[in-house]
């Protein structure tokens, strides 16, 4: 199977390009564009003062992390109503911001972020394939941008990360389990999966689902070890470009 080219000529264990440009968006504490072959989000967080109403009525210590995720009009094929002109918010958009700030939660010691609030807009300029796995990878190499130039301003002690966290889509098209989907390939996959890891190769969550099929235990086994690679590359991606600030 490995010697079978995919549609834009990848191996079945290959990333697509993968690119992150700093300082994307200039205001934003910390900002990354994330590139995914076509796929490409803007990643953007913003340190402010203060922490959610829920933390202070509760009386809980520390700080707090959460994500907003959107699809740009024109990130898609046919142009997409935003969500304020539809009345109400996107189920897809709650979903997937949702996971971006869990993601971000469960690699960090929030106790670290006194009275602060680490905010991080995931903004889809171009979608093909893959907006949430890219959007987690992206949101935790802005977030550590924002901390670290933080902690050099003295705004923090020091950072609430223990780890690092990325995220990678898998599936099953054809019988064969591929590595980082692009959108034809999950549009007609037979299972798909959306896996987070932390650096240290620990599972923050696996999402996967089949498309109108079933898959095997085996499948199941062959796409987490596909996607374990593939965190690992992204993960060593990460630290080339922190390396860089």
């Amino acid at each position: 199977m490995e010697n079978n080219l995919r549609s834009d000529g990848r191996h079945s264990a290959q990333l697509r390009p993968v690119d992150f440009q700093l300082d994307f968006a200039p205001n934003a504490s910390g900002s990354v564009l994330a590139c995914f072959g076509d796929t490409r989000v803007i990643c953007a967080a913003s340190l402010e003062k203060g922490v959610p109403r829920w933390m202070l009525s509760q009386n809980v210590q520390g700080g707090w992390m959460s994500a907003e995720y959107s699809m740009l009009p024109y990130s898609t094929l046919g142009r997409k109503k935003r969500d304020i002109n539809r009345g109400k918010q996107d189920g897809r958009s709650v979903e997937i911001q949702r996971l971006i700030g869990r993601s971000l939660r469960a690699v960090a010691d929030l106790s670290k972020l006194p009275g602060y609030t680490l905010w991080v807009d995931c903004d889809v300029l171009q979608a093909d394939g893959g907006t949430r796995t890219a959007s987690i990878t992206g949101a935790w190499l802005a977030a550590e941008i924002a901390i670290k130039r933080a902690i050099k301003a003295g705004r923090l002690q020091e950072s609430p990360f223990v780890d690092s966290v990325a995220a990678i889509s898998v599936g099953v098209l054809n019988d064969e389990a591929l590595l980082d989907l692009c959108y034809v390939e999950d549009r007609d996959a037979s299972v798909d999966a959306n896996i987070v890891m932390t650096g240290g190769g620990r599972f923050v969550e696996a999402q996967a689902a089949g498309e109108e099929a079933t898959f095997t235990h085996d499948q199941l086994q062959q796409l987490l070890k596909l996607a374990e690679g593939g965190i690992a590359d992204l993960t060593a991606r990460q630290q080339a470009i922190l390396a860089t600030i």
